[in-house]
């Protein structure tokens, strides 16, 4: 009996009459999305997947596209629905046609999508992290850190080009009570996919320094709201969480806190306010040393006051003594007095300890005492520089360090 047979052309036509017969109209389907990839043509390219509930094995895959004339209408609407872009990881519930080309083979052609459904699942998912991050018991470790008293050693996480950190550096170095704060940058991709490894990548590279910093600030100003993502990340939120350094978040934003936010030491809106709290908390310091420094002088100068007046009534009776009294009772008044001075003398080392002891912490925040440990100021015609864009060629430096300074020309 001969056998049947049909060209691969033939076979492709057949399952596209198929696919057109049981597919007529557009249907509605939720998936994940595994991969997405802007054209430069404007076409968007996706891969959607689904995955078993309980096992997380992948059980579906299917490419997917959604054309140009389309794509400009429906990612503006989906971003200002959810606050978030199209982006690998979250699920989605989209119109499709089933499409079936003869060379390409079966794709999906996106028509519509509903942005409802991402959003219960974007809250679903926060919910489940921020319940998985109290499981773990670190939602409330960083926020039970102690803050430096004087936090003017900080390490900032930001992209370097973003106006946000300008405006935070600008707000501490322009400072009205002169507060000397020494920043050192540690760069950051600070939105879309590579955000999270960036900013955690960041954060361990301070870790490898901690003891040169008082307090972390993680600064993103300005932006779109769908550049948050990475801030609701379980992996990134973990991290912040077990830092051993207390971290602020500036992260300039106005909608529900993020879940960092939750987590971090501090959380305020924006970069120059997290600079205005640094600032507030040295101004808080500086009130309480010189409330304490008032305080010991006064009570030193009340004591010594009072201890003379002692010494004098003494004397007055040590001499009224002399006069009418026998030689012992002479002795007993000279040994009164001289416990009483013994007194006198004591009180007056305990009170000269204490502020030796305050000298020391003003001298340890110091910019000598920074020196010591490698710190360098430089400045230029007598003002400390903090910019590039404060020279110019043969301005003259002077850099100092703890053993002396060194003076060079700026050549370029």
């Amino acid at each position: 009996m001969e056998k049947e047979t049909y060209s691969l052309s033939q076979l492709t036509r057949f399952i596209n009459q198929v696919i057109k017969v049981n597919f007529e109209s557009p249907i509605w389907i939720k998936a994940e999305i595994s991969e997405l990839r802007e054209a430069s043509n404007g076409h968007c390219y996706l891969e959607f997947i689904e995955k078993d509930p309980d096992t997380d094995t992948l059980i579906a895959k299917m490419k997917a596209n959604i054309w140009a004339n389309t794509y400009r209408m429906l990612k503006p609407y989906f971003e200002s629905s959810t606050g978030q872009q199209l982006h690998a990881g979250i699920k989605v519930l989209v119109s499709v046609t089933v499409d079936f080309h003869d060379v390409f083979g079966l794709s999906l052609n996106i028509r519509d999508i509903d942005p409802t459904y991402t959003l219960g699942e974007l809250a679903k998912r926060r919910q489940e992290i921020i319940r998985q991050l109290e499981k773990d018991g670190v939602m409330e470790m960083n926020k039970s850190l102690d803050l430096a008293a004087l936090p003017n050693r900080i390490a900032v996480i930001s992209a370097p080009t973003a106006a946000g950190y300008d405006d935070f550096c600008n707000q501490l170095d322009n400072n009205p009570d002169g507060f000397v704060f020494y920043k050192k940058l540690f760069p950051a991709i600070m939105q879309g996919d590579q955000a999270t490894d960036s900013i955690i990548e960041a954060l361990d590279k301070i870790y490898e320094h901690a003891d040169l910093f008082d307090v972390v600030v993680i600064i993103r100003g300005g932006g779109a709201t769908t550049d948050l993502a990475c801030f609701d990340s379980y992996e990134l939120a973990l991290n912040c969480a077990q830092f051993p350094l207390p971290i602020i978040a500036g992260i300039g934003h106005q909608r529900d806190l993020s879940i960092v936010d939750m987590v971090a030491h501090t959380s305020v809106k924006t970069p120059t306010a997290a600079a205005a709290l640094l600032i507030e908390m040295m101004e808080e310091a500086k009130n309480k040393i010189t409330d304490t420094y008032t305080a010991i002088y006064q009570l030193l100068h009340q004591r010594v006051q009072n201890q003379q007046q002692k010494i004098a009534d003494i004397s007055w009776k040590i001499r009224h003594a002399l006069l009418n009294k026998t030689a012992e009772k002479k002795l007993t008044l000279e040994r009164q007095k001289s416990r009483l001075i013994q007194a006198v003398r004591l009180t007056l080392r305990m009170q000269k300890n204490k502020i030796a002891l305050l000298e020391n912490s003003i001298e340890r925040h110091s910019p000598v005492f920074l020196l010591k440990y490698g710190y360098t100021i430089t400045t230029v015609n007598g003002k400390r520089l903090t910019s590039v864009k404060e020279v110019k060629k043969q301005d003259i430096l002077r850099t100092y360090v703890s053993d002396g300074e060194i003076e060079s020309v700026v050549e370029k």
